[in-house]
């Protein structure tokens, strides 16, 4: 098993086997290896992180689900949800948050799953209606600083379709200043200036049959 966690653009790996991508990385001397899960070898790597030549993390232990959990452990854990939007003239949804392209999705209210909290949060964020739940696509991981808190943010993502006519109001109190359907030829203007969960998410969505 394998996850990613972004950190700003380095991410950090988590894995119970090596895979030949990761035995690549392995002869980049900018990447830390690190074959333990104890809190001393989790906080030795986060203290790496923090260096400017520091580019890629790979925590290795045959006990994926206790390694998970103890650098879980070190962050304010959340869930989101949020979704890949195509419309009839297969288009796909952007939004343009905070300086950079993005895909519409938020956090999960209590009690809410994250179907519906991806539903609910492409309407609130772009005005899109009748969306189509076709699939799930899968998840990707960041973290960020709020208040003060190191945040560990779960998003889960959808694949949707909708049809064409849409009347489209993007959520200002929440920094969308566009919503915006881009063709798939020119899928590159959005993905060069965005960030690498929303880069790795839109790869997985085109590889997957």
């Amino acid at each position: 098993m394998q996850i990613k966690i972004f950190f700003g653009e380095k991410p950090v790996y988590l894995c119970d086997e090596l895979t030949p991508d990761l035995k690549e990385m392995l002869h980049n001397p900018d990447v830390v290896f690190i074959d333990e899960r104890s809190a001393a070898a989790i906080n030795s790597l986060l203290h790496e992180m923090k260096k400017p030549d520091f580019k890629t993390g790979i925590m290795l232990s045959d006990k994926f689900n206790l390694l998970k959990k103890a650098f879980f452990k070190h962050f304010v854990f959340i869930e989101a949800a949020g979704g890949i939007v195509m419309n009839s003239r297969k288009e796909i949804l952007f939004i343009r948050r905070k300086g950079k392209w993005d895909l519409p999705k938020g956090k999960l209210d209590a009690g809410e799953d994250p179907e519906n909290a991806a539903t609910r949060e492409i309407t609130e964020e772009t005005g899109v209606t009748q969306l189509s739940l076709k699939k799930k696509i899968g998840d990707t991981y960041h973290v960020y600083d709020e208040f003060g808190k190191h945040i560990l943010k779960q998003s889960h993502w959808y694949y949707f379709t909708c049809p064409l006519k849409q009347h489209m109001q993007p959520q200002t109190e929440e920094d969308i200043t566009e919503a915006v359907w881009f063709a798939t030829k020119d899928i590159r203007m959005p993905m060069d200036d965005t960030y690498g969960t929303i880069r790795d998410i839109m790869q997985i969505f085109f590889d997957t049959p």
